[in-house]
């Protein structure tokens, strides 16, 4: 049947710690913003806390969290195609650690599903995995300094100085709030980058029967 495997025993693994360090070193060296682990963690509190308040057990709450925690491991192997890369790897990391079948199921489901290039919600462990990925957006995870060598992807996340997801289970809306300094960016640009994120963050939203909203400075754009 498996063990209760515990987003503890995930979070403290060396083999699991070493795939997701190794795996910022290489997206540092191909440019991409900071995927280590003050992200992954991110992910895994807001996965978990998010169906935690719309009513799921507890158990599937700590599976998000595990699910946040290993979900870009794949870019160890390459960024190409890393969901799926991740979600094998994940197999079987997990399935060596005994975790049981059903549970290995809804982890490596929701990490194979969560870049959107091939990202469905097909669980709610995967719908709020890419929720809380999607909306990790902020001047932080820009490694760049030099602003005059920004490329568009440094400066939409640099203009990003303040972002906040807010559930409203009463209205039935999940809404992402974002401050933008338009100086640094204007908010087509934002669109140019994020565009296909946001229509996957309401999809995901969808599964939960849940409006996706984005705010931006204020304004409802979505």
């Amino acid at each position: 049947m498996g063990e209760t495997i515990t987003f503890r025993d995930v979070r403290h693994s060396k083999e699991i710690r070493t795939y997701i360090n190794q795996a910022d070193i290489s997206l540092k060296a191909l440019g991409f913003t900071e995927h280590s682990f003050t992200h992954v963690m991110k992910c895994a509190e807001v996965a978990s806390n998010l169906l935690i308040k719309l009513g799921y057990s507890g158990r599937e709450a700590e599976l998000a969290q595990i699910a946040g925690f290993m979900h870009d491991i794949g870019n160890v192997v390459n960024r190409l195609d890393h969901a799926q890369s991740g979600a094998i790897m994940a197999f079987r990391i997990l399935d060596k650690m005994g975790m049981c079948a059903e549970d290995v199921a809804a982890v490596i489901t929701a990490i194979g599903n969560h870049d959107e290039g091939s990202a469905f919600p097909v669980n709610a462990i995967a719908a709020a995995l890419i929720l809380a990925d999607k909306t990790d957006v902020r001047r932080s995870r820009v490694r760049n300094q030099d602003i005059a060598n920004f490329d568009i992807h440094d400066r939409v996340n640099y203009a990003v100085y303040d972002s906040t997801v807010d559930l409203d289970i009463e209205n039935k809306t999940f809404t992402f709030n974002i401050q933008i300094d338009t100086e640094i960016c204007a908010v087509m640009d934002y669109f140019e980058i994020f565009l296909n994120r946001m229509i996957l963050c309401r999809r995901a939203a969808n599964f939960f029967g849940l409006q996706f909203k984005l705010n931006i400075n204020g304004l409802g754009l979505l």
